[in-house]
C-alpha cells in the first residue's frame, strides 16, 4: 500500500482528491491532509509519505517552495493545478505527472498506475531537482529535459537530439554521442514540448532537431540527412513547409 499526503489550500478541492483516491486508487491511503506550505513540510517530515499530491499555488508560497524545504526526503509527487502555464511547461521538462482541476479520475488512476509500477521514489528526486532549477524560467527555453526510460530518468541537452522516432506509446530518441534512448511517452508528447523553432515532424514517425539536418534529398519525394548519416523520408503534405524552415535557418 502506497501512503499518500495531499496537500491543498482549497478545502473542497482538498476533500474532493481525498474521495476520488479512495475511490478510484484502492492502492494508495491517504495519510495526511495539509493546505498551506507550512503545514505540508511538517506533515512530508512526520509521516514520510511515498506519494505527494502537490497543489502549486498557496497562501504561504508555492508547491515549489515546499520541495525545496523537503529535498532531503524521498518521495514522488503529483502536482495538481487549475493552470499555470510557466508550471505546466517545467513540470512537462522534468519528466513529472501533474493534474489539472477539475481532476478527472481517469486521469488521476493513470497518473497513479505510473507510481505504482516504480520500485522506488529514488531516481524520482533527481527529476524534483532538475525541476526546481527550471521553475520560471524567464524566456521558458529549457537547454535541458529529462526523460523517462523504464525505472530511470536520464537529463540530457536539448540541443543533442537529432531526432525522436515513434515506437507506439514510446519514442525513440537519437542523440549526438551516438546514443539511442527508449523513453515510455509517445512522440506527440514531444513535438507539443519541444521548441518549435528547432523541431519539426517531417515524417508521421519522425521528429528532427532541423539544426542537425545535413542535406536535404529529392529522391522518391524527398529526404532528410541527419548529422549522424541517418536518412528519414519527408511527408509529401510536410515537404514545402520543411523546406521553409531550412531556408530560414
Amino acid at each position: 500500500m502506497i501512503e499518500a499526503i495531499i496537500v491543498e489550500d482549497e478545502k473542497k478541492s482538498r476533500e474532493l482528491l481525498d474521495k476520488l483516491v479512495q475511490k478510484n486508487c484502492p492502492g494508495v491511503s491517504v495519510v495526511g491532509l495539509a493546505d498551506t506550505v507550512e503545514s505540508g513540510v511538517a506533515l512530508i517530515r512526520k509521516l514520510k509519505p511515498r506519494l505527494v499530491f502537490l497543489d502549486i499555488e498557496m497562501p504561504d508560497g508555492t508547491g515549489f517552495d515546499l520541495l525545496k524545504a523537503v529535498q532531503d526526503q524521498h518521495f514522488d509527487v503529483i502536482f495538481t493545478t487549475a493552470s499555470d502555464r510557466y508550471a505546466i511547461n517545467a513540470i512537462k521538462y522534468s519528466a513529472l505527472d501533474y493534474l489539472l482541476k477539475p481532476i478527472d479520475s481517469e486521469e488521476l488512476k493513470a497518473a497513479v498506475k505510473k507510481i505504482e509500477e516504480k520500485a522506488s521514489a529514488d531516481n524520482n528526486m533527481e527529476s524534483l531537482k532538475f525541476l526546481l532549477q527550471n521553475f520560471r524560467k524567464n524566456d521558458e527555453q529549457y537547454t535541458r529535459i529529462t526523460l523517462p526510460t523504464g525505472n530511470a530518468y536520464e537529463i540530457i541537452q536539448v540541443k543533442d537530439i537529432i531526432r525522436c522516432e515513434a515506437d507506439g506509446n514510446y519514442t525513440n530518441f537519437f542523440l549526438s554521442d551516438k546514443r539511442k534512448m527508449i523513453v515510455t511517452m509517445g512522440l506527440k508528447h514531444y513535438e507539443d514540448l519541444l521548441p518549435p523553432t528547432d523541431f519539426f515532424r517531417i515524417h508521421n514517425h519522425h521528429l528532427v532537431n532541423v539544426n542537425h539536418v545535413s542535406r536535404v534529398l529529392k529522391e522518391d519525394g524527398g529526404y532528410a540527412v541527419m548529422s549522424d548519416g541517418s536518412k528519414i523520408e519527408i511527408s509529401r503534405r510536410k515537404k514545402d513547409s520543411f523546406l521553409d524552415r531550412i531556408h530560414n535557418l
